[in-house]
């Protein structure tokens, strides 16, 4: 079992621009060489767990709360926040806040074996990656470059922390990135 920060990043570092938007993303349509990259890799993910501004940012693209058959996940899925937000009905959903220590756990007993796949947002990563509980960065860099916005990872890692796995060049000059996050003895630094 991994624990996999897997997400789509601007070439300067950002996960959405300034107003939480991907259509920086979109405006490529699917990549016919990455269609089969996320179905491989859910395949393997057990437990899920993502922040407030990825959960609302999901639930408001596809309207789920009121068509919750949409519901894009067919695992248990953890919503870090420090604030109450609606539950999309039918979705195995765990609203929690707090250290992410004692969630990783329960995240790991539920996963079954399998990873556990945080998707957003890169503070949220930050924190696993600071509780030494991150193992890999699995990033798809698009040749875009945002003037702000949302940070990949809003921490200071430093070599030898990240260890290059892979390497896969893609349609439309994106390339996908895999990290080995290295166990350190000093924690990570907040920028």
């Amino acid at each position: 079992m991994k624990t996999q920060y897997y997400t789509a990043t601007s070439l300067n570092g950002y996960l959405a621009d300034e107003n939480n938007s991907l259509d920086w993303l979109f405006q490529f349509g699917e990549i016919e060489s990455l269609k089969d990259d996320y179905p491989q890799f859910v395949r393997e993910v057990g437990a899920l767990a993502m922040g407030s501004t990825t959960y609302e940012w999901v639930v408001a693209q596809e309207n789920l709360l009121d068509q919750p058959e949409k519901w894009p996940y067919k695992l248990p899925v953890w919503v870090f926040s420090h604030r109450k937000l609606p539950a999309v009905e039918g979705a195995e959903l765990r609203f929690v806040r707090g250290d992410v220590g004692p969630v990783h756990a329960e995240m790991a007993t539920a996963a079954g074996g399998k990873n556990i796949w945080l998707a957003g947002g890169g503070d949220l990563a930050g924190q696993f990656c600071d509780h030494g509980l991150l193992d890999e960065i699995i990033l798809t860099v698009a040749p875009v470059l945002l003037g702000s916005g949302a940070p990949l990872l809003p921490r200071t890692l430093t070599a030898p922390q990240l260890k290059l796995m892979e390497v896969q060049q893609h349609d439309h000059g994106f390339v996908k990135l895999t990290y080995s996050v290295q166990r350190s003895t000093t924690r990570t630094i907040f920028r």
